[in-house]
Parts: structure tokens; sequence; C-alpha cells
């Protein structure tokens, strides 16, 4: 990189949650390292660390002793990615952040792409877009393309191939700083700022080492959060099947009123009990819908922290 880029770049920020990464969090940080030299450009490292159970603060705080550019959060507890993306954005300074995962799908030889791209284009994100998902179980890979199907129509806006593996200059984190929900979904909030945007394409790589923490339960209560925090469809759709059954309900109350008075009038013991299941179905999954909604307002009305921070690592406190 050219002295001129280096006054382009002065500083950036590469913030990583961490969780379970004790055995290949100090490779990972070397490769992320290597490449920011091999740029030329001033940077910081901002590790948090969500509460994992093993060694990672422990490797961490090892990595910091000869890493004066390392500044970590070690939160109380497991509070979820999205809230360890917030504290490390919160206290990142660099004119342009990198977000990225620890367990090695978020290939660090991307980050020089990312920041020419950054450069060329003048866009407030340069985004790292999926082409392939790498090893995933078929439910896996359904599951993730019905809930971006969903959210692409009920939102309006594209999500295909979207990842938290991005780079944002000041602007676009201070805008998203800005914004103080406790149910983050943060992909979908960065393309919610309408900020000028330019892709990268990436293939997902395989894990480090150890198994995935998303389960089937956190990956669902992530989709239920991306959905009810981007549209409103769901509570419209409820109102629109209570009027087409209320139509049904008038057109079907006609006719047995008609058959009755004409002496026409049979059994529909069959059809009642249909008709009942039906709509009972109907009014459990409205009255579920509706929770889900309430349960947002009752989660963001208690003001309560995105995370509760109990140790953090500070170059500055050691000068």
């Amino acid at each position: 990189m050219e002295p001129s880029d280096t006054r382009k770049l002065p500083l950036i920020s590469v913030v990583v949650p961490v969780f379970r990464e004790a055995t290949e969090i100090r490779g990972f940080l070397a490769a992320v390292r290597n490449q920011l030299k091999e740029s030329g450009a001033g940077y910081e490292l901002v590790v948090v660390d969500d509460g994992s159970p093993d060694e990672s603060w422990a490797a961490i705080t090892a990595e910091a002793q000869s890493d004066p550019n390392l500044r970590a959060l070690r939160l109380s507890r497991n509070f979820g990615k999205e809230s360890a993306l917030c504290a490390g954005l919160e206290v990142a300074r660099g004119d342009a952040v990198i977000v990225m995962d620890a367990d090695g799908q978020h290939p660090p030889t991307l980050i020089p792409e990312l920041l020419r791209q950054w450069q060329l284009s003048g866009a407030d994100i340069v985004e790292a877009v999926k082409v392939r998902r790498g090893r995933e179980s078929i439910s896996s890979k359904l599951g993730a393309l019905l809930f971006y199907e969903l959210l692409n129509k009920l939102s309006g806006f594209q999500f295909k191939g979207a990842s938290d593996f991005k780079l944002m200059n000041r602007k676009a984190v201070n805008a998203w700083l800005q914004m103080p929900e406790r149910n983050v979904f943060f992909r979908g909030m960065t393309v919610w700022m309408g900020f000028k945007t330019v892709q990268v394409p990436f293939e997902v790589g395989p894990r480090s080492a150890g198994q995935s923490a998303w389960s089937a339960i956190k990956r669902l209560k992530l989709a239920l959060v991306g959905i009810t925090a981007f549209s409103s469809f769901p509570l419209h759709f409820v109102t629109l099947a209570g009027g087409i059954f209320l139509i049904v309900s008038v057109v079907l109350g006609v006719q047995t009123v008609y058959l009755k008075l004409a002496g026409r009038a049979v059994s529909g013991f069959a059809t009642v009990i249909l008709l009942e299941l039906v709509i009972g179905s109907l009014l459990m999954i409205s009255l579920g819908v509706i929770g889900e909604y309430l349960a947002r307002i009752y989660e963001e009305v208690k003001c309560r922290p995105r995370y509760v921070v109990m140790e953090s690592i500070n170059p500055d406190d050691r000068r």
C-alpha cells in the first residue's frame, strides 16, 4: 500500500466476538495481524469474550501481553454474539471497523480486499457476501434459505448472502451506535441504515476447530428477532386472516339461515368440527405472533444494558 493510502487508513479496528475459541484464537489473531500489517495501515484488535466457559480469556490475556494493539472485553456471561458485537463496536476507535468471526469461517485473507474496495469505491460499508455457505447440514441450509427469503419479502430489503463479515467507516459505525434497541440483528440493522454499500464475494471456510455454538434454538430465536424487528407484516396478516374468516362466517351464516327457513337444514357435524379446528389453530397462531411482538416490546421497555463487562484489557492503561 502506498503512503498516500496509509494516510487514508490512519486506524483500522477489527472487532472479533469470541465464544469457546481457546485453542484457535491466538492463531486467528496472528493471521489477522499479518494481513493488517501488509496493508500498511495502523490497526487495533478489539476482542470480546462472550462469557466463554473455556480458557478463551486466558488465551486473550496472554496474547495481549505481546501485542500493544490488542484491546479486549470479557462479558460476565454469554449474552449472545449480537450483544458481543455491540460491545466491540462501542469501544472501537478506528476510522474504519471490520467485524468478523473468530472461528475461521471469515477468512483473514479477505481483509486487504475489503480495505481496497473501501478506498476505491468510497463506500460507507463493504460487505463480504457468501457465494457458498460451506459445510452445513441440509436442514441448516434449507432453514437459512427460508429465513432469508421470508425476510427479503417481509422487510423489503435484500439479505441474500448477507453476513456479519463487513467493513464500516466511522460514519456508518456512529449511525449504527445511535440505534439503542436491545433486540439486535446486526446484519439487518446495517442494511436498514441505507448507506452506500459495495459487496465482496467469499466462500465460507471450514471451522478451525470444534462445533458451532449456534444451536437450532438459537438460530430460531435470531430468526424471530430479525423478522419481528424489520417487519410488522405478521401482525397485518393476523388482521387479514381475521377479515377473511369474518367474511366466510357471514356467508356460511346466511346460507345456514336460508336452509333452515327453507326446511332443508342438514346435519353438518364434520363441517362444524373442521371449522372449529381451523379457527382454533388460527387463533393460537395469531396469539403466538402477537406474543412475539409483545416479548420484543417487553425486552425493550425494561431498558436493561445489552451486556455487562466483567474485565477489560486496555493498552492505554499499560503506558
